[in-house]
């Protein structure tokens, strides 16, 4: 059978996971839900990874949510909503232990459980033509996998209310005007407009990377100062790493540091 969910690893330590059914716009399946809780497991156990990609397969769709074609659709809503994956959907929508940069590369249609995917990311890098929504009241339905919770989170509140009370599709110009999209770049510049967002990820210590992602997952429940007492795992490490040691010593030699990640 097919792996309808594509995983690479670079000798860099960015890791790139495509959504591969580009005949259903990457629209997601349960076979294919599953697939992609097993990849974020992989790499939260890998500390090689430094930075994830996510995108989909094709030039029309980076993911179109949940394949309206597959059995699960007929459950009720009660059903479905008994079922949520914690994390999320795609495993990655709420997932709160993935300590690594997570770059949307938005390619086309991020809709419904595709748009959470997006606010689940960090950063976001989208074309020109793509479209973001969460249609989900278009067809009776919700978006309980955090879109609700995490669009009112993340843009101005009429903003993000006029698509959730609407359920209507919304340029990658808008989205970024709003706030939500990183950059919007041509179609065919997308992969390099990725790159350049990799290249300053890299530039930076593994250690302070993980530490900046943990400290602000983990602690944005609470005040600036509550979560500044914080002794997490990814700080402290990050305190006591050779990577510390490195940046201070080629800032003074007046070379590149050659980060360890440890």
């Amino acid at each position: 059978m097919t792996d309808e969910v594509r995983y690479e690893l670079d000798s860099r330590g960015v890791a790139t996971v495509t959504i591969d059914r580009p005949h259903v716009l990457n629209a997601v399946d349960r076979r294919t839900h599953d697939r992609l809780n097993e990849i974020w497991a992989a790499i939260e156990a890998d500390a090689g990874v430094r930075a994830v990609v996510i995108t989909g397969a094709g030039e029309k769709a980076f993911c179109t949510g949940a394949d309206m074609s597959a059995g699960s659709v007929g459950k009720t809503g009660l059903e479905y909503w008994a079922e949520l994956d914690p994390n999320g959907f795609g495993g990655v929508s709420l997932r709160s232990t993935l300590d690594i940069p997570v770059i949307a590369q938005v390619n086309g249609y991020a809709l419904g459980g595709g748009m959470e995917i997006v606010l689940g990311a960090d950063i976001v890098i989208a074309s020109e033509n793509a479209r973001f929504g969460l249609t989900e009241p278009r067809v009776g339905r919700l978006a309980l996998d955090g879109g609700i919770h995490l669009l009112v989170r993340r843009v101005p509140y009429t903003q993000a209310m006029g698509m959730l009370l609407t359920g209507r599709r919304a340029s990658a110009a808008e989205m970024a005007a709003m706030g939500l999209v990183n950059e919007v770049v041509a179609a065919d510049e997308l992969h390099d407009a990725t790159e350049r967002w990799i290249a300053d990820i890299l530039a930076c210590a593994p250690t302070s990377v993980r530490a900046v992602k943990q400290m602000v997952t983990r602690t944005a429940q609470l005040t600036a100062s509550e979560a500044r007492g914080m002794r997490l795992p990814a700080l402290m490490a990050a305190l006591d790493s050779e990577d510390a040691i490195e940046g201070i010593a080629a800032f003074q030699e007046k070379r590149r540091p050659e980060w360890k990640g440890r």
